[in-house]
């Protein structure tokens, strides 16, 4: 019955499906559809609307039933947005001083506009913000500037400054010691340099050390970040240095914006090079002190930087189309430009190859130096130490020291003997107690140095001993008692060859000729046609010169040299006339023939006349140079007369016969015909005898007296003198054993080494007027290196420079400095600083472009221009005092000290504390900073090592 059912529905289904199709078409059943669809939308949007409107009303009647009003404070914060923004009054006095207010407004006012206003303008237009970190740092500048005048900063400029620039080189020195103690040349020397340095740096502060902020720019900035968010706490008012937004955009102007461009531009070597050569612009460039660099430099860059140069001018005159006099004057340049290239490929062959060559070794190994006589050298400051430390090498040193002790005393009892008689003409009688000076005095030389119990004791003729013993206890001393006893010690040393000759053949003789800068071959200088140096196609000679080029002479016998004088001249120099002689010379060998031009003066003739034949004797007999003319030497007869005569000597000294009897002198004789400057070492010799030994022989009786007794006043000097005289002979026994035999006094004292501690440590508490005084006489030690050598005799005269200008102009010099600090903290000064940083940064008032960094090659020439500038600044006198090489290494160590833009940064950091701790004196610095380098990985490694080895005492 269930399956008739279902195919009874079926059944009418269908027929009821097929009558509808059959009615109303096939497409009915879509219409159909359709329509149902729109019954089913239109009562949702019938009933959506309805619902929505009853909702609104219930949600309006809900609000005013429940919620309480609308505050009034969002209407009238949007009214007020709605107004005109008024004008913020800014006060735009700073300092009080509108000749540093004005710049410093407007490096604001730059500050702002290229640091800020550059995108925030892309945001709003509202200046209320901009207004608002002006007015900030307005307030922090006032700040600033009211700390300022509250603070005394002749300390800071006079001592601090100082003392930090002289830590900072000792340290320098100290690494660079390091390194040359290892000798390992596989590692890069710069980054070993700088390593090294901060390794000394934590092992000398031993609380702090900068090498991350110096050598990781992420730290740097990181670094500079922390000082000024310190800096905001300080200057800026609590309200707001709490506004984070701008306390930060502050912050990142200062640091990124201001700080740290101008630290790296102070850092720069390059920069600091380009400032050495503009300080120093007045001085003109000296051909021989540039020599002196590149014969020095160890920098291949340097070198070829150079030589790049010197072919480049060299194309260019090789280019030039000239004739007559002008090619005379183009051919000397050539020669002179193809010398600089010959002695930079020579350089450089030196230095890639490794066998540099110890030019003082060079010298002592070759020929004859430079004679220094024994009474020269006993009254020159510099000289007389080498010979000092010659002496104790030798153990001959009481000899030397009995002789300078006799020195003054004879010139102290000249002067109280004078004293004495010029106080008996005006009726004052102080004879038996300046006579009991006298023989106080004289008993004490002679105890110290020839009595039974002297140690040690002068070894001399026994009868002379007991003769001067004798006279002591009989007859009143003289001033002369001594003087047969001294003059036999005299030549003892001169005799001996234990002393004075063997001193000769010594490397200290060597190093002594090279600090009096007469490392040269010995020739007299002076002649008819005056003074100075002659004139050729090269530059001028240096001292270390001829050391290089002794080498590169003539070894092979096939040489053969020809030489003539063609032409000769009138030339005057800065107001000296001399005549010049023009000689050609020709060298032929197996496989090439030269041809060069040189120009020799007759005293270049007369220099080397007199240098072989002092080296070889036998010419003497044989080659004459023509007489010198003291009148008329210019006249055109005589000079083409002297003209035949020298050609003459010429031939007769390149015979080739001449040539075989003494091998040796073909040396000589290439490096006077070669065309380069003609060194005249006697020449020098001669001339700094005259100018400064003789001034010496009298001042260094005052020196050995002075040693003794200095006076506290010019006033009471020759009394002082008197009081002391007693004690002389024992005062300077102790200083000269102290000094030279090490003794140690009778208790030990506990202090640190001073090379491990920084420069004004030793006289920090030593409550002193002329500190700043002695500080920078201190900083003379660390520049020229006096304390790691045996300087007695140098420290001597220093300390009585010292003690003099304290007594007699002590005050004067530190008003000159305290007057000099006000000067450089005036407004004028602050406000030429203030122009020069915005005229750097913003020049005509647009953010200056970064500057791109210079070619290699010009860098390195500027280096080599700093350095000749300063060789060539430095005075004789200084020269004269610590001599010619000590002077020459001391300037070159600060100036290699520059070449690094990491310890650069050091310097500046280190300078950068010290004036925020004088600034702030109250605000705990020196601890801040500690904390802020904490991270130091040197300063971990220190802590570890310094641990490491207290552990193992603690354990005991």
């Amino acid at each position: 019955s269930c399956l008739q059912t279902s195919l009874s529905i079926w059944g009418w289904g269908s027929l009821g499906l097929v009558l509808f199709l059959v009615t109303f078409g096939p497409f009915a059943i879509f219409y159909f559809a359709f329509y149902i669809l729109c019954f089913v939308g239109g009562g949702f949007v019938v009933t959506l609307l309805f619902g929505k409107s009853n909702s609104e009303k219930y949600l309006e009647q809900c609000e005013h039933s429940f919620l309480p009003c609308t505050s009034v404070g969002i209407p009238k914060c949007i009214e007020e947005m709605k107004r005109e923004v008024r004008p913020i009054k800014i006060d735009r006095r700073l300092t009080g001083a509108n000749i540093i207010d004005e710049p410093l407004q407007q490096v604001i006012q730059f500050s702002l506009r290229d640091y800020v206003q550059y995108w925030y303008y892309t945001l709003s237009d509202d200046e209320s913000f901009l207004l608002e970190i002006r007015q900030a740092l307005q307030y922090a500048l006032v700040q600033f500037s009211a700390r300022s005048k509250e603070t005394d900063w002749q300390p800071y400029f006079t001592t601090r400054l100082v003392d930090d620039f002289g830590t900072h080189l000792r340290v320098f020195r100290k690494a660079q010691q390091r390194i040359a103690e290892k000798g390992d040349q596989m590692k890069d020397q710069a980054e070993e340099l700088v390593d090294t340095f901060f390794e000394v740096e934590v092992e000398m502060e031993k609380e702090v050390c900068r090498d991350l902020v110096c050598t990781s720019p992420k730290d740097e900035e990181g670094f500079l970040r922390d000082l000024c968010e310190v800096l905001l706490y300080i200057l800026l008012p609590p309200g707001d240095f709490q506004n984070k937004i701008m306390r930060y955009f502050v912050r990142e102007i200062l640091s990124r914006g201001i700080l740290l461009p101008l630290i790296n531009q102070l850092s720069d070597p390059d920069y600091i090079n380009q400032y050495v050569i503009w300080m120093i612009r007045d001085s003109n460039c000296n051909y021989e002190a540039f020599m002196n660099i590149i014969k020095l430099s160890d920098n291949i860059g340097e070198l070829e930087a150079v030589k790049d140069k010197a072919s480049e001018e060299l194309q260019y005159l090789r280019s030039l189309d000239t004739a007559g006099d002008d090619i005379n004057t183009i051919k000397n340049q050539i020669n002179s430009l193809l010398y600089v290239i010959k002695v930079c490929d020579s350089r450089i062959q030196r230095l890639q190859s490794g066998k540099e060559i110890d030019t003082v070794k060079l010298a002592a190994n070759f020929g004859k130096l430079c004679t220094v006589p024994l009474d020269h050298i006993l009254v020159d400051n510099v000289a007389l130490q080498f010979f000092m430390d010659y002496m104790q090498q030798t153990g001959g040193q009481a000899h030397l020291f009995f002789w300078m002790t006799v020195e003054g005393y004879r010139v102290t009892a000249q002067q109280q003997l004078e004293v004495l008689q010029s106080r008996q003409k005006d009726g004052k009688h102080q004879t038996n107690q300046t006579k009991g000076l006298l023989r106080a005095a004289a008993f004490g030389v002679y105890e110290q140095y020839l009595s039974e119990k002297a140690s040690p004791r002068v070894n001399i003729d026994d009868n002379l001993v007991a003769k001067l013993a004798e006279t002591l206890n009989h007859e009143d001393p003289t001033p002369e008692i001594f003087d047969d006893i001294q003059r036999k010690v005299y030549e003892l040393m001169l005799r001996d060859e234990r002393f004075y000759p063997s001193f000769k053949q010594n490397v200290l003789y060597v190093r002594m000729l090279a600090e009096l800068d007469m490392l040269k071959d010995p020739s007299f200088r002076g002649s008819d046609d005056g003074e100075g140096e002659s004139f050729n196609g090269s530059p001028t000679g240096s001292i270390n010169l001829s050391l290089d080029d002794l080498s590169n002479g003539p070894s092979d016998e096939t040489v053969q040299l020809h030489a003539y004088i063609s032409d000769t001249g009138v030339c005057n120099d800065h107001g000296k006339t001399y005549a010049l002689y023009a000689i050609t010379v020709h060298r032929r060998n197996a496989n090439s023939e030269e041809m060069w031009k040189t120009y020799r003066r007759y005293s270049d003739f007369h220099d080397f006349h007199m240098r072989i034949t002092e080296q070889f004797e036998n010419l003497a007999n044989i080659l004459k140079l023509p007489g010198k003319k003291t009148f008329n030497n210019m006249d055109r007869e005589f000079l083409e007369k002297r003209k035949k005569d020298l050609n003459a000597y010429l031939q007769l000294l390149l015979n080739p016969e001449m040539m075989k009897a003494s091998p040796a002198l073909a040396h000589y004789v290439y490096d006077f015909l070669e065309n380069k400057a003609y060194s005249k070492g006697k020449g020098d010799f001669a001339r700094k005898m005259d100018t400064f030994v003789n001034p010496l022989r009298n001042s260094m009786r005052n020196v050995s007296n002075a040693v003794k007794s200095i006076p506290d006043s010019l006033a009471e000097g020759m009394t002082k003198m008197s009081d002391n005289m007693g004690k002389m002979s024992e005062r300077l026994g102790q200083d000269i054993k102290q000094s030279f035999f090490k003794v140690p006094p009778l208790m030990q004292k506990t202090y640190s080494d001073p090379d491990h501690c920084r420069v004004a440590a030793p006289i920090d508490d030593n409550v002193d007027d002329n500190i700043p005084l002695r500080v920078m006489l201190l900083l003379m030690d660390e520049v020229f290196d006096l304390k790691e050598r045996n300087q007695w005799l140098r420290r001597n005269i220093k300390n009585l420079l010292q003690q003099l200008i304290r007594a007699t102009y002590g005050d004067t010099i530190n008003r000159k400095i305290v007057d000099h600090v006000d000067w450089m903290t005036s407004p004028e000064q602050v406000a030429d600083a203030v122009k020069r940083f915005r005229d750097a940064f913003w020049p005509n008032g647009i953010l200056a472009e970064t500057v791109p960094r210079r070619d290699k090659a010009i860098r390195m020439r500027t280096r080599v221009a700093g350095k000749t500038k300063l060789l060539e600044v430095m005075p004789d006198e200084l020269k004269h005092i610590i001599g010619a090489e000590t002077t020459r290494k001391g300037i070159l160590r600060v100036f290699e000290m520059f070449q690094h833009s990491q310890l650069n940064k050091r310097m500046v950091y280190v300078f950068l504390e010290r004036f925020l701790e004088t600034l702030f004196p109250q605000n705990k610095f020196p601890e801040l900073f500690n904390k802020l380098h904490s991270r130091s990985k040197q300063m971990q490694r220190y802590k570890q090592r310094l641990h490491s080895t207290q552990a193992p005492s603690l354990q005991k």
